[in-house]
């Protein structure tokens, strides 16, 4: 998961510090030099699974880059001085998110092949309690659930 900040100079210093492998830090400096070309902002947004950003450049990214990231769903989530770097980066990368296409039926990855069996389990289960949770009747909404592998076929699981 690439992970790119927008980051005023403490924490370029703490990202720098941290490491963290798949963190990319930029400037504001930088994203001016797109000078509002929605086909540069574009590009350079849809490298990365998510953008983060210091809770004090918010308001400044709309300004610089225009609201090419709010149309194409990649607005930066804030980031405080309180919280540290890694934590959100290791949040961030936890969460999973739910993608609702044009039939009814939503697709969400859970696990990777480095993952062991008991892994994968508790990540199904607290994603099938989650998703049951956002719902009026919970599981009762649920008609049937599939786990599909990426080059498997799908076990139906309920």
């Amino acid at each position: 998961m690439k992970i790119c900040i927008i980051a005023d100079q403490k924490h370029q210093d703490e990202a720098a510090a941290a490491q963290i492998p798949g963190l990319d830090v930029t400037s504001m400096d930088n994203l001016k030099k797109f000078n509002k070309d929605k086909k540069q902002i574009k590009k350079w947004a849809k490298g990365y699974s998510l953008l983060l950003v210091t809770d004090a450049l918010v308001k400044k990214v709309p300004v610089v880059l225009g609201p090419v990231l709010s149309r194409i769903g990649m607005f930066p989530q804030p980031v405080s001085h309180a919280e540290p770097i890694e934590k959100k980066v290791n949040d961030a990368r936890a969460s999973i998110k739910w993608q609702l296409k044009k039939v009814t039926n939503l697709n969400v990855a859970i696990g990777n092949e480095q993952m062991t069996e008991e892994q994968l389990r508790q990540n199904i289960t607290m994603g099938l309690n989650f998703l049951a949770s956002l719902l009026k009747k919970q599981w009762h909404n649920l008609k049937s659930i599939n786990i599909k592998t990426t080059m498997g076929k799908a076990v139906k699981v309920l």
